[in-house]
């Protein structure tokens, strides 16, 4: 693949998991991810937008650099995370331009949603 539109961006981000049936229904039911596995250790994804995969192992946790997606409804999105198996580790809160929370799904990775929306 040689395509100058790809040159210096974000390409690809791997995640950590050891469980890889569970970190897929999850990103699956939450996010609509599609999943492609390569083997019993990895998976890949994709989300509309960019790819990325899973390998078996345990996740770093907590820390940066962090992962941040978008949302046009933050509390349906931090419904539909808890309802599958995610955790809320750091409450919704406002900064200019928006709102935000972080969570860690359920192999401990920690990421966060925002929204430029207003509360509704």
């Amino acid at each position: 693949m040689s395509k100058a539109e790809h040159n210096l961006r974000l390409d690809y981000v791997e995640f950590a998991a050891p469980d890889l049936e569970g970190i897929k229904h999850f990103y699956t039911k939450v996010f609509g991810w599609q999943f492609e596995d390569f083997g019993p250790d990895y998976v890949a994804f994709n989300d509309g937008r960019i790819d990325g995969g899973f390998g078996r192992g345990t996740s770093a946790g907590a820390g940066l650099p962090l992962v941040i997606m978008y949302a046009t409804d933050l509390e349906a999105v931090e419904a539909d995370i808890v309802a599958y198996g995610g955790k809320i580790v750091k409450e919704t809160f406002a900064f200019p331009g928006g709102r935000r929370f972080h969570f860690a799904d359920p192999g401990g990775n920690v990421l966060a949603v925002w929204t430029d929306q207003e509360v509704a």
